[in-house]
């Protein structure tokens, strides 16, 4: 069995499906967490998924995924567009990162429009809802194959 893919999870998502639901959509992070793993599920991986409002312990789960993960899909959340930090600990990676957001960025605020995370990532999927989550899946997943091959 492959390693995990470590999906991690910044600040106020777990308040998905009550803040801002004409944003963010109406799928609570428990549903989104459901479909990761049904998702990775059949594509032959798990998943360890995590939520945190605490800078420090999103960048220790980082870390802690250079050992213990095949791959990383990020939604830094607030996160992306502030920490330095979470930057340096996705840049130690040598696995695949894609940042993952539920709205479209650049239709967004200006500060929201770039993220930290992005100079890191593999790749970015954006603006689907909960189902940029399951997009990500497959491009982790993709691009463990390609590394691997």
């Amino acid at each position: 069995m492959p390693k995990p893919i470590y999906v991690l999870n910044g600040p106020n998502l777990n308040l998905l499906g009550v803040r801002e639901p004409h944003i963010y959509g109406k799928t609570t992070l428990d549903q989104v967490g459901a479909l990761c793993e049904a998702r990775a599920g059949a594509l032959g991986y798990t998943v360890v998924f995590r939520q945190t409002n605490a800078e420090g312990v999103l960048v220790d789960w980082v870390q802690e995924a250079r050992t213990e993960a095949s791959a990383v899909v990020i939604n830094p959340a607030g996160y992306g567009h502030t920490s330095v930090a979470v930057l340096d600990a996705l840049k130690a990676l040598t696995i695949p990162i894609v940042e993952c957001h539920l709205s479209h960025l650049a239709t967004r605020e200006s500060f929201r429009q770039k993220t930290y995370v992005s100079l890191a990532a593999s790749g970015l999927v954006a603006g689907f809802g909960a189902k940029s989550y399951e997009l990500a899946i497959e491009a982790a997943v993709d691009l463990i194959g390609k590394a691997s091959a």
